[in-house]
């Protein structure tokens, strides 16, 4: 009997090593694999690059459009910026003004 219950101890014990073992390897790999590992690190780096530039783009479209909507106030608009929204939406002109278009 004794011999039986030591090694169900041992069979035990190097069960329970061999999976806190496993479960090393595990987080190890998925520590240099993973989505946010060492691996995927220069990817990462990569897309923040992109999404900074796409950010100082719409910052820069945003200024923009800002601008137009300042000078387009109807307490005063500016004249020149009216004029030339309503030749472009609405195909206003002056009946001696030549229109010509550049695509």
């Amino acid at each position: 009997m004794k011999t039986q219950d030591s090694f169900h101890r041992f069979g035990r014990g190097r069960l329970a090593r061999g999976a806190a073992f496993a479960c090393l390897v595990v987080l190890g790999g998925l520590a240099l694999a993973g989505p946010s590992g060492v691996l995927a690190w220069g990817e990462n780096l990569s897309m923040l690059d992109k999404r900074h530039s796409q950010i100082a783009r719409l910052e820069a479209e945003r200024d923009e459009l800002r601008n137009r909507v300042a000078l387009l106030d109807p307490r005063h608009a500016d004249p020149d910026l009216v004029g030339e929204l309503l030749r472009k939406n609405l195909n206003v002109a002056h009946p001696d003004e030549v229109v010509i278009t550049l695509d």
